[in-house]
C-alpha cells in the first residue's frame, strides 16, 4: 500500500514524486519493535515535505509489511524497487531480514539504509548501517561491566539468528582475550517468540551462584524479551545481583512491560530519550505532534532512521539526482547532527561515527545514563577480535571493497 504521513502525502499523488521504501515488520514477532520505524519514516518524510520536499518534489511513503518472516523481506523489497521504483529503502530490524534482502539490492543496484545494532562483519555497497557495530555497542558494554561492575562470569543470552551468534562469537574470543575463563562463559540461544524461561532462568541462577560477580550480556530480540524480564523477577533474580545489559530493549519495549522488576537493569545504545540537549528535546516534541500522542517514546533505531534519512538527502542534494550510484559517490563524508549533542558521519566502510552510552532502566521505562564514550566511535565494518576478520578493511572510496585482505592485498567475493 501507499501511504503518506498517516494522510497528507497522497494528496500529491498527482503530481512526480519521489518514492522512498519502508520495509519494516507490522505483524508478527518483531512488530514490537519495528512498527515505530516505520511511523518514524512518516514522521522524516512529512517533515521534508514541510521543507518544500526533495529536487522541488515531494516525497511518497511506500509502506510494505514483510510480517516478521525472513525470505518476505526479499519479496517485499523486490516489490518496492521494481513495481514501486522507489528511490531508496529505510527497514529491516534483525540481521537474517537483512540477510535476506542483499542480494535483491545488489541485484537490482538500490539503496538500504539500516537503522539497528549489528554484529558487524560485512560491509556492502548498497547498504548503509546506520545502527551500532559491536565496537559501538557490544565491547564498550562488556568493558563497562568488567571495569565498573566488577563482573567476572559472563552468560550471552540470546535468540537463535545471526546477529546474537556472530555477536557472542565476537565477545567470547573477547572475554578470553581478557583473561576469563571458559567455565566463566554460558552462551545459551532460544527461538524467535519464545516464552518458557523457567529452566534458562535457573540455570542462570545457579550459574551466578559461584561466588563470581555474574552478569548477563542479552541480544534476545522482539516479544520474547517480555516473559524473559518477568521469570528473572519470578525467580528473585534482581539488577544487583545479575544486572543483564540488553542490546535490543529500549524505551518502545519497555512501554509494553511492567518495569517494576526491570529496575536497574542496564541496556547499552548510542541514543536514549531521556539525553537532554536541544537537539532531542526538539525532535521529541515534534515527534509527538506528528504522531498525535504526548506519551510517544522514542528510541535509539529511530534516531539511527533520523540520521540515516538526513544523510540521504544530503546525498540526493549534492548528486542533484536519486540515482543510486551518484547517491553512493556524494554520501560518503557527509555528516548530520544526532540527538545526542554531537555529529554523526558517514565513514567509507558505509558505518557512520556514534557515541556509546550505558542506561540504566528507571520505573518509569526510561533510562538514566550511567556511562558514556568521550567522543563519538567509528563504526568498525571487521572486528578485531577475531583473526579472520582483524585482517579486513571495508572501503568503497579508494578501494571500492567491502572486504578487503591488507595481507593478501585483494578484494573478497562480497
Amino acid at each position: 500500500m501507499t501511504v503518506g504521513a498517516l494522510a497528507p502525502v497522497t494528496a500529491y499523488a498527482q503530481e512526480e514524486t519521489i518514492k522512498v521504501g519502508i520495509l519494516h515488520s507490522l505483524s508478527g514477532t518483531m512488530a514490537i519493535s519495528e512498527t515505530t520505524l516505520k511511523d518514524t519514516m512518516l514522521f522524516l518524510i512529512d517533515e521534508q515535505n514541510k521543507k518544500g520536499g526533495l529536487l522541488g518534489k515531494k516525497l511518497e511513503a511506500v509502506v510494505v509489511d514483510p510480517a516478521s518472516d525472513w525470505p518476505l523481506f526479499a519479496e517485499k523489497a523486490r516489490e518496492l524497487i521494481e513495481v514501486n521504483k522507489v528511490a531508496a529503502v529505510f527497514g529491516c530490524w534483525t540481521s537474517v531480514s537483512r540477510k535476506s534482502v542483499l542480494p535483491v539490492f545488489k541485484e537490482l543496484n538500490s539503496i538500504l539504509f539500516y537503522p539497528v545494532q549489528y554484529e558487524g562483519e560485512e560491509s556492502e555497497r548498497n547498504v548503509f548501517y546506520t545502527g551500532a557495530a559491536p565496537n559501538q555497542q557490544a565491547i564498550p558494554a562488556v568493558d563497562y561491566l568488567m571495569n565498573e561492575e566488577g563482573v567476572e562470569r559472563w552468560v550471552l543470552a540470546g535468540t537463535d539468528y545471526v546477529y546474537p551468534q556472530t555477536t557472542n562469537k565476537i565477545l567470547e574470543q573477547y572475554l578470553k582475550d581478557k583473561g576469563v575463563a571458559a567455565e566463566d562463559i554460558m552462551i545459551n540461544y532460544t527461538p524467535f517468540g519464545h516464552s518458557d524461561w523457567q529452566t534458562i532462568v535457573s540455570d542462570i541462577k545457579a550459574f551466578g551462584s559461584a561466588g563470581k560477580k555474574t552478569a548477563v550480556v542479552s541480544t534476545i530480540n522482539g516479544d520474547a524479551n517480555v516473559p524473559f524480564y518477568k521469570e528473572l523477577a519470578n525467580q528473585g533474580i534482581k539488577a544487583e545481583d545479575i544486572p543483564v545489559v540488553a542490546f535490543s530493549v529500549g524505551e518502545e519495549e519497555l512501554a509494553g512491560f511492567d518495569t517494576g522488576p526491570l529496575v536497574g537493569h542496564l541496556a547499552a545504545w548510542n541514543y536514549f530519550q531521556s539525553v537532554d540537549t536541544p537537539e532531542n528535546a526538539a525532535f521529541i516534541d515534534s515527534w509527538r505532534t506528528f504522531i498525535g500522542n504526548p506519551e510517544r517514546v522514542t528510541n535509539d533505531p529511530m534516531e539511527a532512521h533520523v540520521i540515516g534519512f538526513n544523510l540521504w538527502v544530503q546525498a540526493v542534494e549534492k548528486a542533484g539526482t536519486t540515482d543510486t550510484d551518484p547517491v553512493l559517490d556524494a554520501i560518503v563524508g557527509l555528516e548530520t547532527p544526532n540527538l545526542t549533542g554531537g555529529v554523526a558521519k558517514m565513514l567509507a566502510n558505509h558505518h557512520i561515527t556514534k557515541p556509546v552510552l550505558i542506561g540504566e532502566i528507571q520505573a518509569d521505562g526510561q533510562f538514566d545514563v550511567v556511562w558514556e564514550t568521550e567522543a563519538e566511535v567509528p563504526g568498525d565494518a571487521w572486528t578485531d577480535f577475531l583473526p579472520e576478520s582483524k585482517v579486513l578493511e571495508a572501503d568503497w572510496v579508494d578501494l571500492k571493497c567491502g572486504n578487503y585482505n591488507t595481507e593478501t592485498k585483494t578484494c573478497g567475493a562480497s
